[in-house]
């Protein structure tokens, strides 16, 4: 049994490791087949990866020596295609040996583009591992990894195209040049070809234009600065963007000081002087459109993937928005006398854009520097508050937005503190408020107060994000930036402004449309328009704006045939600045216009760069240079265009409202009580005021009635009220002795008629009823005045007494003048001597009178009265005859002839009196 046992023991373990070692043989051979496979995979790719590299090599441009010492410059076009400039490398490159370059510019160059110059072959292995990894992290192109062999070789070799054939051309070039040319070659190479912004290419000429110095005088921070340049050449730009060159040239410092160039103590030094102090700048070659190029050039920038060389070296085509009529006329407003400037100092930017595109036509960046001053793009750059212009955009414009305000809404202009609840608000006019105001009149007369009320009630958030939508740079929010605290550029305004106009349609401002390279691709650059903020809120600002122009804080930006919409703002200095300086309360540091119509729109800022001594601005022609730039420019721009006004949306309501109740008015409201206002539909009041109640009637008063036989005329005359007058009409009614019946003659507001015509020997009645306006039911007691009119049978015997009573006075004057001849016969010695000593009193008299007394012979002809014009001359002859007292008399009976010719003539009254001295 038990060998039974065995030997079955025995042969099942055979068996079983029969059965493993063919399991073994089997796996090893599928593992050999695999590897196998892999192999044959893996020397095949090699064979097509090498055939590909080396097809792409052979495709790869010649090293011609001649193109290593040149470039391909770019162009640049305006808005109809035409060329404006082309970047001449030529024109601005001075050559340097590689000794001349001081080896602080070349340990700054080397630090922060390629450490490992001397050690690679052309190409850097451990940078380009660092270069992958980038890439697979944030997406291809996020990094680069070329050394300066390859920058040399990419620049002159190659145009702009970021595929992985070029790069293996490139880093193929790079190899075959180093083996071709020395190290201190190439980077002799990299330092004459590279841009410096400004047209200004290599070290020799960027170190005479930023600091005019030769190579051998720069020091640690401004070989750290040149060195920081080329990477971004305009947003590096000391002169441009000193506060970014600031930050690049310290980054490069600390590059140097990880290399072990420099010294801590070196490196703080250096980075201790503000990048101001280092620049001075030589004199370089004015171009009218150089302010517009810059800001080309910085957007240009901007564009993913595209590098500083392709710009610069590429032959890239350039295509603008520039208008090069409005351009020159900006230029001419900056630097000629178009503008009373107050002194050379003084600066000013503007921008203008298309308001329905963004298309910017002209930038105004500066006036011409006077001696020393450094350049600055004072519309492009952001580092001026805006003040009150920026009330549209961060108070009024979110508050219609958000909490849909009308027009008429009720703020109350008080004393008032931020929410610590002890800095002050004040107006500009300082503790001066008005009470219960609206929404327009604030927005209007620029008041602080309702504008930091509307900022509180619509949340800090909400403001922030309304003003992002517009372009306007908000990291953070606060309280003061209700005022225009925040710092903004005249670029960033046009923007902010243009969406006003463009039915809240924002475009991003920008220069350039499309970029072309040199093997006919197109980049489009024109950005998408977005909705920032409702049609109504874009209406009503603009509505709002309108009145500020028109008879606000805007009126010097008034163009006549225009529409023009624009907020003034300025900036106050801080109260240190003030006591430093001796600056008085009324000067301000900045002022703003910030404006638009339906076509076009434009932002300017005015202001000193700095404060020194008279550079504020202060007096009232000061602050009102931004207006009138503005309205320089815009009305000149707007001259051929067919400009429209504001279109009213349907979201928008206009209606009148009661002023003081804010209710619709009742048909008893005076209108002096009712104000147009807008309002966002569906949001309009319903509600019907009672505040005026019917105005009771008052009675006519002073009704009377006469005929005018000239005229043949019934003239009917009445008074009533002034204070009811604006509401009641008058109803003249007639009736003649033949009915009792009344006709209506008329209905009126005036408080006199005249009924033509009336019929011979007849007698009317005339009946007046003062009628309410609004409600034929409120009446006055009628009045009424009767009337005769003569027949012709008593028009007769009126003409004969007429005449009878003429005859009659007539006789009686000449008895009187009779009886006065017969007495002047008979004279006396007495009244002799007494006539002689009045005329030589008379006499003295009029020697003394400044003016002639009247001589001229006076008509004996007689009047329509049957009285003789000669009366006054025979009553002085008259008094001349007889006592003083008799004299006086006849005076006085003078004078009341003449009050009753001319009651109330003091001049004829005195000629009179002359007279009778006489």
């Amino acid at each position: 049994m038990s060998e039974n046992y065995s030997r079955q023991e025995r042969r099942k373990s055979k068996n079983k490791n029969q059965s493993s070692n063919n399991k073994s043989k089997s796996k090893k051979g599928t593992w050999k087949k695999v590897l196998t496979a892999l192999g044959v995979m893996l020397l095949v790719m090699m064979v097509v990866g090498t055939i590909t590299v080396f097809s792409i090599m052979r495709g790869a441009p010649d090293l011609d020596p001649e193109r290593l010492t040149l470039a391909l410059n770019p162009e640049i076009m305006d808005m109809d295609d035409e060329l404006i400039t082309t970047l001449h490398a030529a024109e601005n490159r001075r050559m340097a040996n590689i000794d001349e370059v001081p080896s602080v510019l070349k340990d700054a160059v080397l630090s922060v583009e390629d450490t490992r110059f001397y050690d690679h072959f052309g190409i850097d292995v451990r940078r380009i591992g660092g270069a992958i990894r980038a890439n697979i992290t944030g997406g291809f192109g996020s990094e680069g990894a070329s050394t300066i062999t390859q920058q040399v070789v990419k620049n002159l070799f190659f145009e702009f195209d970021k595929t992985m054939t070029r790069k293996l051309q490139e880093q193929y070039l790079a190899v075959k040049l180093e083996q071709q040319y020395t190290k201190d070659q190439i980077l002799e190479m990299y330092m004459n070809a590279i841009y410096f912004s400004d047209s200004r290419y290599g070290v020799v000429e960027a170190a005479n234009y930023y600091f005019s110095k030769d190579l051998d005088e720069l020091n640690i921070e401004d070989a750290a600065l040149l060195a920081g340049i080329p990477q971004r050449p305009n947003a590096h730009n000391p002169f441009n963007n000193p506060e970014a060159a600031e930050n690049r040239r310290n980054t490069v410092i600390n590059r140097m000081l990880s290399n072990e160039k420099i010294t801590q103590e070196e490196a703080d030094t250096a980075m201790s002087v503000p990048v101001e102090e280092q620049l001075q700048r030589s004199e370089r070659q004015s171009n009218e459109f150089q302010s517009y190029i810059d800001q080309v050039l910085d957007e240009v920038e901007e564009i993913d993937g595209v590098e500083a060389s392709d710009i610069y070296t590429g032959g890239l085509k350039i295509y603008t928005n520039l208008d090069q009529d409005l351009q020159s006329h900006v230029e001419n407003v900056m630097q000629n006398d178009v503008i009373d400037f107050p002194d050379e100092m003084f600066q000013a930017g503007i921008t203008l854009m298309e308001t329905k595109t963004g298309e910017v036509r002209a930038i105004g960046g500066m006036r011409e520097p006077a001696e020393g001053v450094r350049q600055w793009n004072w519309a492009t750059n952001p580092r001026r508050q805006a003040g009150s212009s920026m009330k549209p955009i961060l108070d009024y414009g979110p508050a219609i937005d958000e909490l849909q305000w009308s027009t008429y809404h009720q703020i109350v202009d008080e004393e008032y503190t931020y929410s610590d609840g002890t800095t002050p608000v004040r107006n500009f006019n300082r503790d001066s408020y008005r009470g219960s105001i609206s929404m327009r009149e604030a927005l209007k007369d620029s008041l602080n107060v309702p504008a930091v009320k509307a900022l509180h009630e619509v949340g800090l958030d909400e403001a922030q994000a309304f003003g992002q939508r517009l372009g306007i740079p908000l990291e953070e929010m606060h309280e003061s930036y209700a005022l225009g605290a925040n710092e903004v550029s005249s670029y960033q305004m046009t923007g902010a402004y243009g969406a006003f106009g463009n039915q809240g349609e924002y475009n991003e401002p920008h220069t350039v449309r499309k970029v072309e390279f040199p093997d006919g691709r197109v980049i489009d650059l024109s950005p998408e328009p977005e909705q920032a903020m409702n049609d109504y809120t874009a209406f009503m600002i603009s509505d709002m704006l309108k009145d500020v122009v028109q008879s606000g804080t805007g009126q010097r930006a008034q163009i006549a045939g225009l529409d023009v919409a624009g907020k003034t703002g300025s900036s106050n200095f801080t109260q240190d600045d003030r006591d430093n300086h001796d600056i008085p309360d009324s000067a301000i540091r900045d002022g703003w216009f910030a404006g638009y119509t339906t076509e076009l729109t434009a932002a300017v800022w005015t202001g000193y760069p700095s404060i020194g001594d008279g550079q504020i601005i202060m007096n009232n022609n000061e602050h009102h240079i931004s207006r009138d730039i503005f309205k320089e420019v815009m009305e000149y721009a707007h001259q051929g265009r067919d400009t429209s006004d504001f279109v009213q949306p349907d979201s928008v309501v206009r209606i009148g409202i009661e002023k003081s109740t804010g209710e619709l008015p009742s048909d008893f409201t005076p209108d002096s009580e009712i104000v147009h206002e807008y309002f966002v539909r569906g949001t309009e009041p319903t509600e019907v005021s009672e505040e005026f109640e019917i105005p009771d009637a008052n009675s006519i008063q002073g009704l009377q009635a006469s005929y005018d036989e000239e005229m043949d005329a019934i003239l009917v005359e009445w008074n009533y009220p002034e204070e009811s007058r604006d509401d009641f009409s008058f109803r003249l009614e007639l009736s003649d002795s033949q009915s009792n019946d009344f006709t209506l003659i008329d209905i009126t507001k005036d408080l006199s008629y005249q009924i033509d015509s009336p019929e011979s020997g007849e007698t009317y009645t005339v009946r007046v009823t003062a009628i309410a306006d609004d409600d034929e039911d409120v009446q006055s007691d009628p009045a009424t005045v009767e009337v005769r009119i003569p027949d012709e049978e008593e028009d007769e015997e009126e003409d004969i007494e007429e005449e009878e009573n003429e005859e009659n006075e007539e006789n009686e004057e000449n008895e009187e003048l009779n009886e006065e001849e017969e007495l002047n016969e008979e004279p006396n010695e007495e009244n002799e001597t007494e006539n002689n000593n009045l005329n030589n009193n008379n006499d003295n008299e009029s020697n003394n009178e400044e003016e002639p007394i009247n001589n001229e012979p006076i008509n004996n002809e007689p009047n329509n009265n049957g009285s003789n014009n000669n009366e006054a001359e025979t009553n002085n002859d008259e008094a001349n005859d007889t006592s003083n007292d008799s004299g006086n008399a006849t005076n006085n009976e003078n004078n009341n002839t003449e009050e009753e010719t001319d009651v109330g003539a003091n001049e004829a009254e005195n000629q009179q009196n002359e007279n009778n001295n006489n």
